[in-house]
């Protein structure tokens, strides 16, 4: 007689620290190379304009929305979201978290190169870069309130 498998919990685990922590540290480092391996190359550090430092705080903003309707949708109003949906929502939060830590951390590192130079354009950059490390944590922020609005509240048993 063959048993009939079991199937599978449909369980997942919220991203931990530990990888947005490595994709922080990841970023960071990338940053704080990005100077002298441009200027060894090109013979110009990369310019960080106001639109670049803008958009992750606009992708935080669209999904801290996206956040609070799935929290909505889920959580206060008890409805189903369909299954695609919900899946697309979670894995768009997990991989916007982890670029969220990997932006900031790469904006942070490439900014403290510019702590303390003289050139003409370090503070315009070291602003830009902080604004951008902003956008990126609020960012990863906003992505880990999403995973967290697509948990299923646990089927309470009735009386």
């Amino acid at each position: 007689m063959t048993q009939d498998p079991v199937p599978p919990e449909g369980h997942l685990r919220p991203t931990t620290g530990a990888s947005l922590a490595i994709a922080a540290v990841v970023g960071l480092v990338g940053g704080w190379l990005l100077r002298p391996v441009s200027v060894r190359i090109n013979g110009t550090a990369p310019v960080i304009t106001w639109v670049q430092a803008l958009a992750l705080v606009f992708v935080a903003a669209v999904l801290a929305y996206v956040a609070w309707h799935t929290w909505q949708t889920i959580q206060v109003r008890r409805q189903r979201l369909p299954d695609n949906r919900a899946v697309n929502r979670l894995v768009l939060a997990r991989a916007s978290a982890l670029v969220g830590a990997l932006a900031a951390g790469g904006y942070a590192g490439y900014g403290i190169t510019w702590i303390g130079d003289a050139s003409e354009l370090a503070d315009e950059r070291l602003l830009r870069c902080g604004v951008a490390a902003v956008g990126g944590l609020l960012m990863m922020l906003a992505s880990l309130v999403l995973e967290r609005a697509c948990r299923v509240p646990s089927e309470d048993p009735g009386p």
